[in-house]
């Protein structure tokens, strides 16, 4: 697959079957998000992963639209510093985020991502130190629905070219 087509192809995967992801592909996701680009190449970034049934379920209350992590073979935490002081840090983990899950797609893996609203309570569960934060999070696993992977996009879910797109000025 190449990278395009990745990109247009991505889908959000919410409900996944229990197949195991193995260590290998883990890896390769992790580095797909260590290996990101970062202003200033300050690389904001720790991940802590989560396999527990128990964990990625207490995740998941860490936000109303975080339910999927429960269902998740992994869940990928995504921490940094208080990124409200540098804004350049929320772009650098969007970047990476998108980088693990390209790469998951490629493998056939399903991912989605989950904001949390939680802090503190994500932070406990996490057992982070004082001066990181965790708030946001990547659901991983192989999709419910393995055809979720290759279906075509919603008709009219995404805006045309035309409309994001403004040729040197508005």
């Amino acid at each position: 697959m190449n990278v395009y087509d990745a990109v247009c192809s991505k889908r959000a995967i919410r409900q996944f079957n229990d197949q195991p992801i193995s260590d290998e592909a883990l890896v390769a996701i992790l580095n797909a998000g260590r290996w990101s680009g970062s202003s200033k190449n300050n690389q904001p970034w720790h991940f802590v992963v989560l396999r527990q049934r128990d964990r990625l379920i207490a995740l998941s209350q860490c936000g109303p639209f975080a339910g999927h992590l429960a269902g998740a073979t992994v869940g990928i935490a995504l921490v940094t510093g208080d990124w409200m002081e540098r804004w350049p840090v929320a772009f650098d983990l969007g970047r990476a985020a998108q980088n693990m899950m390209l790469v998951a797609h490629e493998m056939g893996i399903g991912s989605v991502m989950a904001n949390i609203y939680e802090i503190e309570q994500a932070n406990a569960l996490l057992e982070l130190p004082p001066e990181l934060m965790c708030y946001s999070a990547i659901s991983f696993g192989y999709p419910a629905d393995p055809e979720a992977l290759t279906q075509p996009p919603r008709a009219g879910r995404k805006r045309s070219l035309d409309e994001v797109v403004h040729w040197e000025r508005w």
